[in-house]
């Protein structure tokens, strides 16, 4: 049995062709944060969600953590459709200087 705090083998990645950042078990998708591109500056995310079998490891936060910090790397912005990249934002306010509040 896999201690639901273990981590380990849990990769972060971009998946550019699909338009969406993934939490990967190995070859399970195991999450995913989804977005679109609206034009040549922002990156509008619209969609978070992770699989309930890896509910509850913090997962979604780090792939957000990770989501964000490459569109910064990219130069772009972020608009946040997706409620939960939204929340994430307003407790990590030193994205602000990047985040495009939805109106």
């Amino acid at each position: 049995m896999t201690d639901a705090s273990d981590n380990s083998g849990i990769a972060y990645v971009h998946a550019p062709d699909k338009h969406r950042y993934e939490i990967r078990d190995g070859e399970t998708l195991a999450g995913f944060t989804q977005y679109r591109l609206p034009d040549d500056v922002h990156v509008d995310f619209v969609h978070t969600e992770v699989d309930d079998a890896y509910g509850g490891r913090g997962l979604a936060g780090e792939l957000v953590a990770m989501a964000v910090a490459d569109v910064r790397a990219q130069g772009k912005r972020i608009i946040a459709h997706c409620p939960y990249v939204a929340k994430w934002l307003t407790k990590h306010p030193d994205y602000d200087d990047i985040n495009d509040p939805v109106a």
